[in-house]
């Protein structure tokens, strides 16, 4: 027997946004249906806000256990949920004890306990010298693995080599899970000059080159070994091109970019405004203009935020020490609207946003089959957002632990208005209704 329905005039499906009825029953989608009578249940009936299948965001920073002052799992899901994702993958590093090893895991695993707010899955980690890790982190259910070819930051996480990448990419190509890798690779050149707070420097300190050189040794790898490769947050427009013709080869590799990389671009960042520092970093506008491109034609698949929150010390805000400050960008709250509000200049349409957010990020952790679309016997983890409601982001409105953001004051298209869990209304209007109803998703 049908539970509840959500009707909206702009329901985005695989086969386009029409008027239907999502009919939902134990969790999961019982039918998508354009004739709708009601039922003996309750029914929402949202008008033409859109309703579109729940954010899947594989490219999560939590940090918890170890450095929960950074993030923790409560607030990072807290914020997800608010910001209509329902579904994230959590990163191997930045916590302590990094997730490389079957310990560390089952460390991560209690330090969810209460505090799961959204759906969660982990990636584990490749550091020298864990290849034998690799097979029992896949056996307790990571959903990947993930490198560094350059210093992560972190230095319980080192970078791998090409000669660790040869033993561990066999294993992981044999159980079919993807490789997610941070291309860059350091040619150890003095670039920064003394002004440390200068955008510009700590541009030309990461090359295009850095990025271009990675992404060729890992296609090359890749089509050596048949590995899912998944490059993670590109940002060099220079290495487009390669990639198309690797995926033209019919080569197993995927493709992420960043909302930052998309919204933001070198010519608006101004001296010592390190909440802009991540790496790679924010590249020039016709750079980001090609990434908008290759995002359009499928060369990149997805895009995803790589939340990577720091407390505020931690990037230098006062001092605008480019050289010091943490390399990352809070953003999980806002991964909708800052791409909508971009898309929107871009000519693209709300297909195009539940391709990017929902149905081609849930291929690379393996939930195709039930997350990422809003189709019969998937999984009901749905979002009804206002792509016309704009909004000012304001610190008081951000639910992740720090608020020190590149966005805040930018006005930007598109409220969250309800996020659903298992077909379960868990926030509304600004308000947390259910919280700890996320799940821990391990590969199957």
């Amino acid at each position: 027997m049908i539970e509840s329905a959500i009707i909206s005039n702009n329901t985005i499906t695989p086969g386009g946004i029409k008027k239907a009825a999502v009919l939902i029953k134990d969790g999961k989608i019982a039918d998508v249906v354009t004739n709708f009578s009601d039922g003996n249940f309750p029914v929402i009936d949202v008008g033409d806000k859109a309703l579109m299948p729940g954010i899947i965001d594989p490219h999560v920073h939590i940090n918890e256990p170890g450095r929960t002052n950074w993030e923790g799992f409560n607030s990072a899901t807290k914020a997800a949920i608010a910001g209509g994702i329902t579904t994230l993958v959590e990163m191997p590093l930045n916590a302590l004890p990094v997730t490389t090893t079957i310990n560390a895991f089952e460390e991560k695993i209690k330090a969810t306990q209460g505090k799961l707010n959204s759906n969660c899955g982990f990636w584990g980690g490749v550091v020298p010298g864990n290849e034998k890790e690799i097979e029992p982190l896949i056996e307790k259910g990571v959903l990947g693995f993930k490198a560094f070819l350059t210093h992560s930051g972190i230095d319980e996480f080192p970078n791998v080599t090409e000669e660790d990448l040869r033993k561990t990419m066999p294993i992981i190509a044999k159980r079919g899970l993807p490789l997610l890798v941070h291309c860059e690779i350091s040619d150890n050149q003095q670039r920064v000059t003394s002004n440390k707070q200068s955008y510009q420097n700590y541009l030309s300190s990461r090359p295009n080159k850095w990025e271009d050189d990675a992404i060729k040794l890992m296609i090359r790898l890749c089509e050596e070994y048949g590995c899912r490769t998944h490059i993670v947050h590109l940002s060099s427009a220079d290495s487009i091109e390669q990639i198309s013709k690797a995926k033209q080869k019919g080569l197993p590799i995927t493709v992420e970019t960043a909302q930052h990389y998309l919204y933001f671009n070198a010519g608006q960042i101004k001296e010592g405004q390190t909440q802009f520092k991540c790496a790679p970093p924010i590249r020039e506008k016709f750079n980001n203009e090609k990434l908008w491109q290759a995002l359009k034609e499928g060369v990149i698949d997805f895009v995803a935020t790589d939340h990577s929150p720091a407390p505020p010390e931690m990037k230098e805000l006062v001092s605008g020490d480019f050289v010091k400050a943490w390399g990352g960008i809070s953003s999980i709250q806002l991964a909708l609207p800052v791409l909508w509000t971009a898309a929107r200049k871009h000519g693209c349409s709300l297909n195009d946003i539940a391709k990017w957010l929902c149905g081609n990020p849930s291929i690379l952790p393996g939930l195709q089959k039930a997350k990422g679309k809003i189709q019969k016997g998937y999984d009901a983890d749905l979002l009804v957002w206002d792509p016309e409601k704009k909004f000012v982001v304001k610190e008081e409105m951000i639910h992740h632990r720090h608020k020190n953001t590149p966005y805040l004051n930018e006005e930007l298209y598109g409220v969250v208005e309800q996020t659903y869990l298992s077909g379960e209304k868990v926030y509304a209007d600004g308000k947390f209704l259910h919280l700890n109803r996320g799940k821990i998703l391990f590969a199957e």
